[in-house]
């Protein structure tokens, strides 16, 4: 077999212009004509309504390429294209060999009649997808979504990125152009067409049923080997003979090292190499690797409903991560160490899941290799999301049954992958809107999400879960999308419904697939994006980066109700961040104390992909924002957690544990006023059961309101396991605003490592501090905004190039 790359250097040109560009493939329009100076900076102030006509516009790219006698000897050629956006024509030598309509499906197609020796030339014609959608639109019938302001088209009609028309956290950029990799592959006798892999787990054995299929051009007898490696060490071979196109083998490994999700165990990787043989040469081979482990979505009938929870080799454990989008409005942008570094900051906060959000794409193969080696699991969507789809046309059905099969043969391999689910917040948007049962009834949507990509998954990958939908009630009506008794739900009553923070402890739902709440990027990053006369939050140039419509109202009404308002634009946008973290804290705390009836928790959004403010963790830069820093905290394996009730003056302590064995662990609380004067302090020693949570102790805080008044009073709680500090917190009994904190004076003292410059940053305050953070660009800090108690040093690892700019804040800061 011969692979030739047509990646690298292309031409590009609008159609209906002469002037022609560099381009580079796999890539877009937009970077392309970026890198040829043709595009202001899309991401600065309101440049984004500059480039508009990218999306409105048709584009042909070309290039020649040579093919040599040695190639053409073969059978068969084919032009394999795996990933085009969208609407594509494509020409060999000026012969239009086919017609694309589908960004995600892997194209094969037949060239062996359309090459030459010598100079051959390819021309891709993209047609632009918002012409399309619009004409489909108007042909064949609108569907019904969440459109204006939101984005430009529910793009019901095209498979593409939904997003790339617009979200309400995202810019407005629908792209064209070829995003994954352009090859030539050439064979005789035969090539492999796909290796699905088993795996029959008993004890202390893992045996493994690998079916090797075939594309054949001559019927010759044809063999396959597997061998299986674990690192670099030899553990098992076997071989078969094809019977028709299929060889099915058998690999049995004795004393299998298991995969586990991140917090459970290690994840060791195997390597299984197939290798294809006619007339005793080498045709063919493939490579994956995959984690020996068993995942399964556990529902089981119980008195309140029914569980939904994930259970790896049969342990169960609560999922706690994110919903991840894409990291950038261009589909091929994100490089491998943008990747590792995102999922790895999920790593980092003690997160063990992923959800890959349907409105974005399926993701590149280097996203899942990382999340298989860090032990991420994935609930990965389907590309539906927030609208109607016309699963009533048998054309457009077939197009999505073909995209399915190509991403899931291509992703079920990965030990990351826990659950396939169909769509996102389309159960939803049927329940609440004429508009939408309009253009999908229910038995519309029913073909499509129960049954297509049930049969597919079923098929395909038979031992990964399938979930029609996010949310999805699987008991009683499913027009009732937030049952808490049974299945997922999306809680938006906390941002979209203005409800107070503690409304989160209302709700004891199964597994909160989204909820969240916004913040700004940090100062430095909107400093990039902005004049010095945009940077108030109701400027033009601000209000343009917010995307959801109640957006930056909701953050002042929800910050006033908790802090004292801000004196400068840099400190409301500290601030805001401060108050994002302070909701998810609430959310997520309350759900694990709630463990097991709730078993996991996927917070929105991890990421970002364009500076502005939106429910993120991480900025599209990937730096941490202060929800990030806190989610490492409430995320940690071990949690001790408080709940404040101002009718009985109590504190309920808590501690929770996803550890997988008993352990003892000394509990301890301390109260003092707002100097740091030690009123009162206690503490108890427990049992804790294996992946438990419990109520430890009660405290009785009305002597001390009656004394000092619930304004003055700060309850520091923590948990210590063999006499390291596995967890703290703090409780209060009032609104921040309505406390009367002093000025803190915070001593810092720098240690320098002459090595990675690294800096050991010690921090010293002589009074309570609350939220202090450090601040330095392009730094890296082992922890932030934490609680400083009164003499009470805290140490911080801050890798950085150099130290000098640091500054260092604290709460009262944003308004004194």
């Amino acid at each position: 077999m011969i692979i030739q790359s047509l990646n690298g250097q292309w031409n590009l040109v609008q159609v209906g212009d002469s002037q022609v560009f560099s381009a580079t493939v796999p890539g877009c329009v937009h970077t392309d004509l970026l890198s040829n100076g043709q595009l202001e900076d899309p991401f600065f102030r309101d440049n984004e309504l500059k480039q508009m006509w990218v999306g409105e516009s048709d584009w042909h790219y070309w290039r020649s390429f040579e093919v040599d006698e040695s190639l053409l000897k073969h059978e068969r050629i084919y032009l394999c294209c795996h990933g085009l956006d969208t609407i594509a024509l494509i020409q060999v030598n000026g012969e239009t060999i086919a017609h694309t309509d589908n960004m995600f499906r892997i194209y094969w197609l037949d060239v062996t009649s359309k090459l030459q020796q010598g100079t051959n030339t390819i021309d891709i014609f993209f047609e632009s997808p918002i012409a399309y959608s619009n004409r489909m639109d108007a042909e064949k019938g609108a569907m019904a979504g969440w459109v204006e302001p939101m984005r430009i088209s529910t793009g019901a009609w095209i498979r593409k990125e939904p997003c790339n028309f617009g979200w309400d956290w995202g810019p407005k950029m629908p792209t064209s152009g070829i995003w994954r990799s352009i090859e030539l592959v050439a064979f005789s006798i035969a090539r492999i067409t796909d290796v699905f892999i088993l795996q029959k787990h008993s004890q202390n054995q893992v045996e493994l049923e690998i079916t090797t299929t075939v594309e054949q051009l001559e019927q010759s007898p044809l063999y396959v080997t597997i061998d299986v490696f674990q690192g670099e060490t030899f553990i098992e071979s076997s071989k078969a003979y094809f019977e028709g196109n299929k060889a099915v083998s058998v690999c049995v490994i004795n004393e299998p090292k298991l995969w586990w999700p991140h917090g459970m165990g290690e994840h060791p990787l195997y390597t299984i190499k197939v290798n294809l043989y006619g007339h005793d040469l080498l045709l063919d081979s493939h490579q994956k690797k995959i984690g020996l482990r068993t995942i399964t979505l556990e529902r089981h009938p119980n008195e309140k409903g029914e569980t939904f929870y994930f259970a790896c080799n049969g342990v169960p454990f609560f999922a706690k991560g994110a919903n991840w989008i894409p990291a950038s409005p261009y589909p091929s942008a994100t490089t491998d160490e943008q990747y590792r570094k995102l999922i790895k900051a999920a790593v980092d906060a003690n997160m063990n899941m992923l959800r890959v959000w349907g409105g974005g794409i399926y993701e590149q193969d280097v996203f899942y290799e990382i999340c298989d080696e860090l032990g991420i699991t994935i609930w990965q969507d389907f590309m539906f999301a927030c609208g109607t789809y016309p699963s009533f046309d048998n054309e457009f059905m077939a197009n999505v049954k073909a995209e399915a099969e190509d991403n899931v043969r291509r992703l079920r391999h990965h030990a990351c992958i826990a659950l396939w689910c169909g769509n996102n917040e389309i159960e939803q948007g049927l329940s609440n809107s004429a508009d939408w049962i309009a253009t999908m009834s229910w038995e519309d949507y029913s073909r499509l999400f129960d049954d297509l990509l049930a049969d597919v998954v079923g098929e395909l990958a038979p031992q990964t879960s399938y979930w029609p939908g996010s949310p999805h009630s699987p008991c009683g009506e499913r027009t009732n999308w937030e049952n808490p008794n049974c299945g997922d739900t999306h809680l938006w009553a906390v941002w979209h419904g203005k409800q107070p923070f503690e409304w989160y402890r209302t709700r004891t739902d199964r597994f909160c697939s989204e909820f969240g709440f916004q913040s700004f990027p940090q100062p430095d990053v909107i400093y990039e994006i902005t004049l010095p006369e945009d940077r108030n939050i109701t400027s033009y140039i601000m209000e343009h980066h917010q995307r959801s419509a109640i957006g930056n109202s909701t953050i002042i009404h929800y910050m006033l109700d908790w802090f004292c308002l801000p004196t400068s634009f840099e400190s409301l946008l500290w601030l805001s961040q401060i108050l994002q973290g302070m909701a998810i804290k609430y959310a997520v705390e309350h759900w694990r104390r709630n463990m097991p009836h709730t078993m996991g928790t996927l917070y929105w959004q991890l990421n970002d992909m364009w500076p502005a403010p939106s429910w993120s963790s991480l900025d599209w830069k990937g730096n941490w924002k202060a929800l990030h820093y806190m989610a490492r905290r409430f995320y940690a394996p071990l949690l001790i957690s408080g709940v404040e009730d101002r009718h009985t003056q109590s504190v309920g302590i808590y501690f929770t544990s996803d550890l997988q064995e008993d352990i003892s662990a000394k509990i301890r609380w301390k109260i003092t006023d707002l100097h740091g004067l030690e009123i009162c302090t206690d503490g108890i020693e427990i049992l804790m059961s294996a992946h438990s949570t419990q109520c430890v102790h009660s405290l009785n805080v009305a002597p001390y309101i009656k004394e000092y008044g619930e304004r003055s009073l700060l309850v520091w709680l923590e948990a210590s396991v063999e006499n390291t500090i596995v967890s703290q917190n703090l409780v209060l009994m009032s609104r921040p605003k309505h406390m009367e904190f002093l000025k803190p004076n915070i001593r810092v003292d720098i240690e320098s490592f002459e090595r990675d410059n690294a800096y050991s940053v010690t921090l010293t305050s002589d009074v309570p501090a609350l939220y202090t953070w450090l601040d330095l660009p392009n730094a890296e800090f082992s922890d932030n905004f934490f609680h400083l108690q009164a003499e009470i040093p805290h140490t911080v690892l801050v890798k950085a190039e150099s130290i000098s700019a640091l500054q260092v804040h604290s709460l009262v800061d944003t308004y004194c």
